[in-house]
């Protein structure tokens, strides 16, 4: 009860915390039945407030999102049906990260603001495509209205 008060637990962190008192399957069935019932464990509501959490906060894509949710024990079938609710829109949530990096990278060479923007993009678990995509759009946008470089050539007649 205790880890329960401090974070929610799925059933299998529950499962796997109950076997470090060294109780037997039987009575962690029975433990982990009673938690189900009375609300205290429900993998489908704990990964729905993961996968809200982690657009809002943290700006995932849904790679990252479902590897949090493997990492927490959440079965398949759980992450697949929460991953469904989220609306299609990893490109548009790619593009907003990346516009707010973009600026600060505006003063790198191109092929290295967008390998780390990219970097900063996979990492978030933006697919390939997608994390191009915003990469590039990102980096237009904040280098637009301004040469690629700081030299100017001058007419000296």
């Amino acid at each position: 009860m205790r880890k329960l008060r401090a974070r929610s637990l799925s059933v299998s962190e529950a499962r796997q915390m109950l076997r470090g008192h060294e109780l037997d399957s039987a009575t962690i069935d029975e433990v982990i039945e009673d938690f189900g019932r009375r609300g205290y464990l429900d993998d489908a509501a704990l990964a729905e407030v993961l996968v809200t959490s982690g657009v809002e906060r943290k700006g995932q894509g849904r790679v990252a999102l479902s590897r949090a949710l493997a990492q927490r024990g959440i079965p398949r079938e759980v992450i697949d049906l929460a991953l469904d609710e989220l609306p299609d829109d990893d490109d548009e949530r790619a593009l907003e990260f990346a516009r707010s990096k973009a600026r600060s990278l505006a003063r790198l060479d191109h092929d290295t603001a967008l390998r780390r923007l990219m970097g900063q993009l996979s990492r978030r678990g933006y697919n390939g495509s997608t994390a191009m995509k915003a990469a590039k759009t990102a980096l237009q946008e904040a280098t637009f209205g301004r040469g690629t470089s700081g030299v100017r050539f001058v007419d000296s007649d």
